[in-house]
């Protein structure tokens, strides 16, 4: 008569099955072990020892860290300040027509050239965000260099914020998922401060809550540095995954030996 309510799930089924496939489809472009294997990466001394004071020398000192932490090369890629848009149309051209106004982040995809990052020096006041920028301007770079997924996908944004969480770097895009809109021209990828991202709070703890059931981690100690929200759709998530017995959509064992 007055048994628990069943554990709602804070995002729609078809979110719910994009995450899943999400998932699978990283999986097959980068290897399962790249999940399951991931570093947790934490705003902690630990993970971010260097003093910060909002220099130049301090982005390209986090750069190199979030780099390392999702097995690129930092030296193989150029990363600069910007101040306005006109910054990047005199030093970064050719790159399509289109408001660059309020982007964190960009990303210029020339193929024929070194991969470029460029981020808005108003982000070096919030480190968190910047990390968050990085992350995902990096992400472009994984799966756009190589061409394993096309620019004109249509859901290369939230691919992309996806793949934050693939590799580790969730709680800086969960965090800051309510900072940021993303959106895409031509010639770069960027983030619109202060709006919401392609990824919401709710679909960061679902995304969280399965990248947690995939490692095993039943209550994972990294979920305090998450938001209030994020965490509670975090939990909400997991309550769901664990009343419906979801299988892993990997296996430890053998996944784990699988090449990228």
């Amino acid at each position: 008569m007055f048994g628990l309510a069943k554990p709602k799930l804070p995002i729609a089924p078809e979110q719910q099955r994009w995450v899943h496939s999400s998932f699978l489809r990283l999986a097959a472009l980068r290897g399962p072990h790249r999940l399951l294997q991931a570093t947790v990466v934490l705003p902690t001394p630990d993970h971010f020892p260097d003093p910060y004071d909002r220099s130049e020398a301090a982005l390209q000192r986090i750069f190199a860290r979030v780099a390392t932490g999702m097995q690129v090369n930092p030296a193989d890629i150029d990363v600069t300040l910007f101040a306005s848009a006109d910054d990047l149309t005199q030093g970064l051209v050719p790159f399509s027509s289109g408001s660059t106004s309020g982007a964190a982040g960009l990303y210029h995809h020339d193929p024929t050239t070194k991969p470029h990052i460029s981020i808005n020096e108003k982000q070096l006041r919030d480190p968190m965000a910047l990390v968050a920028v990085l992350a995902h301007e990096l992400g472009h770079i994984i799966l756009l260099r190589p061409g394993l997924v096309p620019r004109d996908a249509p859901d290369l944004e939230p691919m992309t914020d996806l793949l934050t969480v693939f590799l580790g770097f969730g709680i800086f895009t969960a965090n800051a998922a309510f900072r940021f809109k993303q959106y895409t021209t031509d010639r770069a990828q960027g983030w619109s401060a202060g709006r919401l991202g392609y990824l919401s709070e709710e679909l960061h703890g679902y995304a969280l809550a399965r990248f947690a059931l995939e490692r095993g981690e039943v209550k994972p100690v990294w979920r305090k540095f998450l938001s209030t929200n994020v965490r509670t759709y975090l939990k909400r998530s997991a309550g769901w995954l664990a009343d419906r017995r979801e299988p892993r959509l990997f296996d430890r064992k053998s996944d784990c030996e699988v090449k990228t």
